[in-house]
């Protein structure tokens, strides 16, 4: 196995440890969570990055890198809504955008047609990652004692809130210009 599909895998493995973290609270949990939130981020930019670069780009890599990610991603909003951190519908926006393109990809794929990830894809992406990043790190600052309170207390919240709005329109632009741009894979069905 290569190094890419390793860091895919990898990202699999840290998101379980996110989650488990999340869910099992101890001194320092949030701060934790948000170390392993970064490590399975910065997995997601190197896998693709170190494929692309020397040619190791394999089907297993094409299947599960936007897998994990979407795993990662869709978890993380997914507990912030059990913990009251993001608003339901901002996550049923988010979750329902990420289930509507896989199937779109599974329906392009079964007529032997490949869908490349577009640049509003990967702008969603990287705002999804930073409102995850801001909310976390939300949670997390008071647990860094009177220093952490004195650097973040200020901006964080609001940072936070409009990472969140920022990360729910990009992901409803891009995934109806997604669906646009492909419409003729499922119109032709009706």
């Amino acid at each position: 196995m290569n190094l890419p599909n390793r860091l895919t895998l990898g990202r699999l493995v840290l998101t379980v440890a996110f989650l488990g973290v999340v869910f099992w609270s101890f001194p320092f949990s949030n701060t934790c969570a948000l170390i392993l939130f970064l490590a399975a981020s910065v997995t997601d930019f190197l896998d693709g990055r170190i494929a692309r670069r020397h040619r190791l780009i394999t089907d297993f890599g094409i299947l599960m890198d936007p897998l994990a990610d979407k795993i990662l991603i869709c978890s993380a909003f997914i507990v912030f809504v059990g913990r009251e951190q993001v608003a339901s519908w901002m996550v049923v926006i988010i979750v329902a955008r990420e289930l509507a393109i896989t199937g779109l990809r599974l329906l392009a794929a079964s007529k032997q047609v490949v869908l490349a990830a577009e640049g509003y894809g990967k702008h969603k992406t990287l705002s999804q990652i930073i409102a995850i990043i801001a909310v976390l790190v939300l949670a997390s600052y008071p647990e860094w004692g009177a220093w952490g309170k004195w650097l973040f207390q200020a901006w964080v919240p609001t940072f936070a809130e409009l990472a969140k709005w920022i990360a729910v329109l990009l992901t409803l632009i891009s995934g109806a210009l997604y669906l646009s741009r492909n419409r003729n894979l499922f119109l032709k069905d009706f």
